[in-house]
């Protein structure tokens, strides 16, 4: 076995991750490292499909439960936090298991990061108190104009990801376009990559229309309502424009009712599925595994071996 191994289950959401990363779990003693941008998050537990309290007690997780609502979280925090938890569990013994279905935190890691900057509070709280002035549209023309490339790959109302390009332009005075062009260094581990989904997309698409409602019946709304209280958060942020909460969100404020909302959620569920099978359908190097196959243990396990 190569001395530094990293297990990696890649997927769309509702295909069977988490049963099968509890299943490796208990097969190969170790523990899971979340791949996930919204289970980052304390206090967004239904509508992320948060494993359990007893999920986690059969598989240590790792990065869920890190922030609260009103924070960001970065591509770079993610690769800095997961890289320490790898080392970690290398130097225990184990062989960690990556779950999740954030492809560009997935890509960012096997890839390797772009040299960019690291964040800087004060360059940012600049830019938020620019934007508070002239509005987050007249800064993503400024980006625009700096850095055409990734401006046109954001939202001029993306608060997160304009802030973040201004601030690489503004600490390294070169655009984040060409920066990301730098090759990084490799690192020093043996990827052994899997994704996990059903051969048939309705299949899929059934079990997102079932986990949706089942996550209404669990209480959804007021999980929703408990963050839409809150006088610190808004549907710009990262956290609030997650699947499901931003319809939820949107019912909550009037802007549509509840049966307008269950259908938004569900069809916003099933692009977000959709944007992650395009991902992997390009990815290189690469283990499909059907959704429910008993032998997907076994292929994932004896992957190790070669």
């Amino acid at each position: 076995m190569n001395s530094k191994p990293v297990i990696t289950l890649m997927g769309p959401t509702a295909a069977g991750k988490t049963d099968l990363a509890i299943a490796l779990c208990q097969h190969l003693n170790t523990e899971v490292i979340s791949v996930d941008s919204a289970l980052v998050y304390k206090g967004m537990d239904i509508g992320t499909a948060k494993p359990s309290r007893a999920e986690q007690a059969l598989a240590p997780h790792h990065l869920i439960d890190i922030l609260d609502p009103k924070d960001s979280y970065s591509v770079a925090d993610f690769c800095r936090d997961a890289i320490n938890h790898i080392d970690t569990l290398h130097a225990q013994g184990k062989t960690p298991i990556l779950v999740g279905g954030t492809m560009m935190y997935f890509k960012s890691l096997v890839e390797g990061l772009s040299p960019l900057p690291e964040a800087n509070r004060a360059v940012r709280a600049v830019l938020e108190q620019e934007a508070q002035q002239k509005g987050w549209p007249a800064l993503h023309a400024q980006l625009m104009a700096i850095d055409p490339v990734t401006a046109q790959k954001i939202s001029e109302n993306d608060s997160q990801r304009i802030n973040r390009a201004l601030e690489v332009y503004r600490l390294a005075g070169k655009p984040m376009s060409e920066l990301q062009e730098e090759k990084p260094q490799p690192l020093p581990y043996t990827f052994h990559q899997f994704a996990i989904a059903p051969s048939d997309r309705s299949v899929l698409h059934e079990r997102i229309e079932l986990r949706f409602k089942k996550m209404l019946d669990e209480g959804f709304e007021n999980e929703v309502l408990a963050l839409y209280q809150r006088n610190d958060l808004h549907p710009d942020l990262p956290s609030i424009r997650c699947v499901g909460y931003r319809q939820m969100w949107e019912y909550l404020a009037g802007r549509c009712d509840y049966d307008e909302m269950v259908f938004k959620g569900i069809a916003a569920t099933r692009q977000l599925a959709k944007r992650q099978l395009t991902w992997l359908r390009s990815w290189t190097d690469v283990t499909w595994l059907e959704s429910g196959n008993e032998e997907n243990l076994q292929r994932v396990v004896s992957s190790l071996s070669y």
